[in-house]
């Protein structure tokens, strides 16, 4: 009852300083939830255009979010499983999206990577996006041993490499080459 008691004067003394204002209650989140899911659209529309819009309040993640959509067509992305989205915080909804690739498959490897995407919101509006995968190390491996023994092969395509790089479809496609010779190699672990 003594806890219930100060959780009353606390709140009463926030809405006595402005504070209630600030705070997000969990309805208000959830409308973030169908803003989240149309920037995926968006996203795997590989609609440049598109997605750019959708970013217009997000211009610090415009140029590796638009890479990276370059990279997925490239490497021809396809939706295996799509989760919902959900709310991580008052301000931030992820967005898990597994895709089988073409850099994947060329490791012949049974899996399929998952991306996150981390949306940020800010009145209402896409304030930023992070993404991160749960690429295999294998995946890794992979693009050190292209690096250092096919360095022609990507060195003009991937140049700018997921940093606004002019052709990220093509980067993709020339690792998944890469990828499908380390796999015939020596140095692939079998």
């Amino acid at each position: 009852m003594r806890n219930l008691v100060k959780m009353v004067v606390l709140v009463a003394g926030f809405q006595g300083c402005g504070f209630t204002d600030k705070l997000i209650s969990p309805a208000d989140t959830e409308t973030l939830l169908p803003l989240a899911e149309s920037l995926i659209d968006d996203f795997y529309s590989f609609d440049r255009v598109r997605l750019k819009q959708a970013l217009e309040h997000a211009e610090d993640s415009q140029e590796s979010l638009l890479y990276y959509q370059g990279w997925a067509e490239g490497g021809n992305y396809e939706i295996v499983e799509r989760r919902q989205c959900v709310v991580k915080s008052s301000n931030i909804v992820s967005c898990p999206i597994t895709v089988k690739d073409d850099p994947m498959l060329a490791l012949a490897v049974d899996f399929f990577v998952t991306d996150t995407f981390e949306i940020a919101f800010e009145d209402g509006r896409v304030s930023s996006v992070e993404t991160s995968s749960n690429d295999l190390p294998i995946y890794y491996q992979a693009r050190d041993w292209v690096r250092s023994n096919m360095p022609e092969l990507i060195a003009q395509p991937c140049e700018g490499f997921f940093a606004g790089g002019a052709a990220p479809g093509d980067c993709a496609q020339a690792m998944a080459e890469g990828y499908r010779a380390f796999t015939a190699s020596d140095a692939y672990p079998r």
